[in-house]
């Protein structure tokens, strides 16, 4: 599975940017997917996860509220949507596939990354 990120880009806070993850080589319907982000000396952190069926999702309480994660089977694209995007949320976006429904880590199948930089 080869996962392609994009969308990232640079913006004011309180603007909104739209994240898509293009999944190719297999399905992924079957897996779950999500996403993660790395700021500049810190750790890659959870952001989202949607589960293999959709339905529930889940989100780190940072960005709860304000971000929404989403999946097109049909495309094999998953997707997060940010709003009300806060300096804060500068990092590099990664997403990431598991090759199992529940959303739990560890996930198998990582992106290249998209960088998001807002701006105060």
């Amino acid at each position: 599975v080869q996962l392609q990120a994009s969308g990232g880009g640079l913006v004011q806070a309180g603007g909104s940017l739209r994240l898509s993850c293009a999944a190719s080589g297999r399905t992924v319907s079957n897996y779950a997917m999500g996403w993660f982000r790395q700021a500049p000396g810190k750790e890659r952190d959870f952001v989202a996860a949607i589960p293999c069926l959709g339905g529930s999702t889940y989100y780190a309480d940072s960005v709860k509220g304000r971000f929404t994660i989403s999946r097109d089977y049909a495309k094999n694209t998953v997707y997060l949507q940010m709003d009300s995007l806060k300096p804060e949320d500068t990092a590099v976006y990664y997403c990431a596939a598991r090759r199992y429904c529940d959303h739990a880590p560890p996930y198998d199948y990582w992106g290249q990354g998209t960088q998001v930089t807002v701006s105060s």
